[in-house]
């Protein structure tokens, strides 16, 4: 009799046992349903655009902590649930990790979709312009306030010349200004120094640029380097697009009758100055001795005083044939060309003359 009451019981455990399970094994998958899925204020906004944040992940962040860290942005549910992803992705042998780097994003996301997204890298894509005609200072200036970098790193990295990875660097040059190409560019955001961003500007002028100086060789006289600094003065002397060829025009004919260049860009790439409008260079700051002096030196400055952009390339290879030997600016952004200096002087007087006027 105890022995069929014995077998009863087991019977009835054996019965208890699969629904235990079941119930069991459901819960903890409706669990992970939900500790896996959005966060429920993320699955109410209409797009992931809308949603996306920006979060970073410094070097050397273990995986838990990632996993707070996301919770506490909102962008998970559960750090819990983090962890036990990140183990599944180990017992599948998985090759990697999760890596550094800044990230956008998206809480409408499931959490497997997330954590692939920081295990494979796919780290947000920073954007910054350089326009034509900035120096290696205004550069430095902009990515400091981009929050990138420091201005004196960026200028000091711009002193190393990687000649080793770009032999077409000219010899003896003190810094790169005039070959970190003006353009809009995207780097993931773990690339974001000022050395990675140097490269990546060098590899464009290789594209972009150098190519134009090859094919012109043998139909220019103008060595390379000295191709790249004159382009820099048109660029810095042109805001008029269709004014760049006959400005490279009169350049040109004052180098080939040993005429001093007189540009005003250079005098003020010199004394570390910008003038404008109101205020214009002063005959006493023409008159400071500079190697950048123009006006004191003749022929070209010793480097490029900007980063020239492809029309100013191309306009300096081919130069408008011209009489003219003097421009002066008038305060449109076009110039008066002349061909003596008497026109030329007439001409100014004149332009200032009209700015009074004006004030």
């Amino acid at each position: 009799m105890k022995t069929v009451q014995r077998i009863s019981n087991w019977s009835y455990y054996l019965v208890l046992l699969p629904i235990a399970i079941l119930i069991a094994g459901w819960q903890g998958w409706s669990w992970w349903s939900w500790a896996s899925s959005p966060p429920a204020a993320a699955t109410s906004s209409s797009s992931e655009g809308e949603t996306a944040v920006q979060i970073q992940i410094p070097p050397g962040t273990g995986a838990q902590q990632i996993g707070k860290d996301l919770e506490a942005a909102g962008i998970i549910r559960s750090a819990q649930a983090w962890k036990l992803w990140t183990y599944w992705l180990l017992m599948q042998n998985r090759d990697g990790e999760y890596k550094a780097g800044t990230y956008k994003l998206s809480p409408t996301k499931p959490l497997p979709a997330i954590a692939d997204k920081i295990w494979t890298g796919e780290v947000m894509q920073l954007s910054f312009t350089i326009p034509e005609g900035w120096s290696l200072q205004q550069m430095a200036t902009y990515f400091e306030s981009l929050g990138y970098f420091k201005a004196e790193d960026f200028i000091a990295a711009a002193s190393q010349i990687p000649r080793q990875e770009f032999p077409w660097l000219p010899p003896d040059i003190p810094h790169l200004e005039g070959y970190l190409y003006p353009d809009t560019y995207q780097l993931p955001s773990d690339r974001i120094s000022a050395p990675q961003i140097i490269q990546q500007m060098l590899k464009r002028f290789e594209q972009v640029a150098l190519p134009l100086y090859q094919q012109a060789q043998g139909k220019t006289q103008l060595s390379f380097t000295q191709w790249v600094t004159l382009a820099s003065l048109v660029e810095k002397e042109a805001a008029v697009a269709a004014e760049r060829p006959l400005i490279a025009g009169v350049f040109t004919a004052r180098l080939q009758r040993g005429m001093k260049m007189e540009s005003d860009p250079t005098v003020e790439y010199g004394l570390g100055i910008k003038q404008t409008a109101d205020r214009p260079l002063t005959f006493a700051q023409v008159k400071i001795p500079s190697p950048y002096n123009t006006y004191l030196n003749p022929g070209l400055p010793p480097t490029p005083i900007a980063a020239p952009g492809v029309e100013s390339l191309k306009a300096t290879l081919n130069p408008e044939s011209t009489d003219y030997l003097f421009f002066v600016a008038r305060y449109d952004g076009t110039h008066v060309f002349s061909k003596t200096l008497a026109e030329h002087q007439a001409a100014t007087v004149a332009i200032r003359r009209q700015r009074q006027s004006q004030q």
